[in-house]
């Protein structure tokens, strides 16, 4: 059995030695496991946050011209850097140019990965690959690949919808809540997130994520990677990285809530934590074990689904003790076919899990943010089919955005 069952032009070779998910190196493996360390930098997504409404999935949002009754005024708008490669803007805007189309794309019937190669859209530009698919883009610099989505689209297939208006260079979102709330999502010309935050009912506004490169005004996607000294595992590694399958639902908790094992130097961007895993190792994880996928497929069957309850209400619980956490939702595979295949594959599984917790289990979508990792991050050392490997994980990640210790 494959993960994936073709190899994608260009692919490196199968054995490519990896950390177990975003974790240290100075934290020794559990047996079977690869020793951790630092990961390639990742794909940054295009921002999303929504409301419910009418909106039918693959619609465009309402667009205004003017802005916003009461709309409050919008803020104004380090480490290793590589030669040659493609720019963030650069990336952003070919994502959303396959977003435009794949989106539409995406509602056709594609649900396995099978699908998606069939679409697949490739062209050089210098030494960078681009290859546009339904709803996604991944980027091939020389070893590295990247994938990036139009998150939105997440929100339109839960049949949620906002306004949204143009202000100078930047698109600005607003989603108002039931509940009188008003969330509010900027991104730049590329669609690229900048800002989101939420303004409570009183009128007591919070952000939520703060994504302005305030020292790199451009660069490339390598720019964003923070390298941390690795930290000392300070307790036994099950509880590191619980399996939801063997946790209840306080232990759970206790494992997104928990405070970071190592000190947070500064306030990070969402880039910068995707991308950094050393800095994704402060925060301890939850594999979501409990949800099995098929091979070569992102689709959570409806028994499946409801094997997230457990994880759901602990992400409700976090929420009514602080509203405005920021979860980020993993995606990974095993390492059975094309790299690129399996890379588009754990962000898409990322996504069904993220919309399952909001459709489902009414886990508010704007909490929530995903990333897919391929293959990079095996959880058991194999080249072989693994359901072990084919997970999502989630982790809190707002003591990183915040720089809270």
């Amino acid at each position: 059995m494959q993960e994936t069952a073709a190899v994608t032009p260009g692919s490196p070779p199968a054995a490519r030695p990896a950390p177990a998910p975003g974790q240290p190196s100075a934290i020794p493996p559990a047996p079977g496991q690869r020793p951790l360390g630092a990961e390639p930098s990742m794909p940054r997504p295009v921002p999303p946050i929504i409301t419910p409404g009418a909106q039918q999935p693959g619609q465009p949002p309402v667009v205004r011209t003017e802005p916003a009754p009461g709309q409050p005024p919008l803020p104004p708008p380090d480490r290793q850097g590589r030669r040659g490669g493609i720019g963030l803007g650069g990336a952003a805007a070919i994502g959303l140019g396959a977003a435009a189309i794949g989106g539409i794309m995406a509602t056709q019937g594609a649900n396995r990965i099978d699908d998606v190669r069939g679409r697949r859209e490739e062209r050089r530009e210098g030494d960078v690959t681009i290859i546009r698919e339904p709803g996604r883009t991944i980027i091939r610099d020389n070893d590295r690949a990247i994938i990036q989505r139009d998150e939105t689209e997440r929100f339109r297939d839960l049949g949620w919808q906002g306004r949204t208006e143009r202000r100078g260079d930047e698109n600005v979102t607003v989603y108002e809540r039931p509940d009188g709330s008003r969330v509010t999502t900027v991104t730049d010309e590329d669609g690229r997130l900048i800002r989101r935050t939420r303004r409570m009912r009183d009128g007591e506004e919070v952000v939520m994520i703060d994504n302005f490169r305030r020292d790199r005004p451009g660069g490339r996607f390598s720019e964003e990677v923070v390298v941390l000294p690795a930290p000392p595992l300070p307790m036994a590694r099950e509880r590191y990285v619980v399996d939801a399958e063997r946790a209840d639902e306080e232990l759970i908790y206790e494992t997104i809530m928990a405070p970071p094992i190592a000190a947070i130097p500064r306030r990070y961007t969402l880039d910068e934590v995707r991308y950094s895993p050393d800095l994704r190792a402060r925060m301890r994880s939850v594999d979501i074990d409990t949800v099995n996928f098929e091979t070569a497929s992102w689709e959570v069957a409806q028994g499946q689904a409801q094997k997230l309850a457990v994880i759901a209400a602990s992400i409700r619980r976090a929420l009514q003790r602080s509203p405005n956490e920021v979860f980020l939702v993993e995606g990974h595979t095993d390492a059975v076919g094309a790299d690129l295949d399996n890379l588009s594959l754990s962000d898409r599984r990322a996504q069904s899990v993220a919309e399952i917790l909001t459709r489902d289990f009414q886990v508010p979508p704007e909490n929530l943010t995903t990333q897919g990792y391929g293959e990079q991050y095996l959880k058991v050392v194999t080249q072989d089919a693994a359901r072990e490997n084919r997970r999502v994980t989630l982790r809190r990640i707002t003591p990183l955005l915040a720089g809270q210790n």
